[in-house]
């Protein structure tokens, strides 16, 4: 199933499914824009025409730009952990370092091939939430279940640095080169691994 965006970046969720091709539209629209010129020349305006629906159309669901980005964002979110639960169905609880790979590997991914996603990850522009605790939160609870171990204080926190750590060294990956830079990725790997071993061991 395709994940939704998350009702509370709406201004109105949708109810039937016309109205819901409608919203994945304007979201696949948007993200096709800041593929083309980033997030200056996003406008309700220009979404409109390029997923060809009304502007009010684009205004039913959002006040502005920001809750465009932030609806596409939490987009992202959601279809980052779909495809983690994905690949670990064909990983052992007990490897968790593949765990941890399927993670990075699945972000890189995304990074690389998913419309929008180089402007707007888990956070789009100006997002009054920062994205980090958001997606550590998410990415401990799902680590848990698969690992088959309490998502407590001690988790959270391992994810959360985690999570932190990796962002600034995939932001200098993909400006050091346009697809990241293999040896800074290798090294964000190995950063990980022997980060949580302590505790994963």
């Amino acid at each position: 199933m395709e994940p939704m965006a998350d009702p509370k970046a709406l201004r109105r969720a949708p109810v039937q499914q016309r109205s819901a091709e409608r919203l994945t539209r304007i979201l696949d629209s948007c993200a096709e824009i800041l593929d083309e010129g980033g997030y200056e020349q996003l406008t309700t305006r220009s979404v409109a025409a390029r997923a060809g629906v009304p502007i009010g159309s684009v205004y039913r669901f959002f006040g502005n730009k920001r809750a465009m980005a932030d609806a596409l964002a939490q987009r992202n979110l959601d279809r980052y952990a779909v495809r983690i639960v994905d690949r670990l169905a064909a990983v052992p609880a007990a490897d968790w370092r593949g765990v941890i790979d399927v993670v990075l590997d699945e972000y890189l991914a995304m990074k690389r091939n998913v419309p929008g996603f180089a402007f707007v990850d888990f956070g789009g522009p100006g997002a009054l939430d920062e994205p980090n605790p958001k997606v550590a939160d998410r990415l401990t609870e799902l680590l848990a279940a698969h690992l088959g171990r309490p998502a407590d204080g001690r988790l959270r926190r391992k994810v959360l640095v985690g999570v932190e750590v990796t962002d600034a060294l995939l932001q200098l990956a993909f400006r050091a080169r346009p697809s990241g830079d293999g040896e800074l990725i290798m090294e964000t790997r190995e950063l990980l691994h022997a980060y949580l071993a302590p505790l994963l061991d």
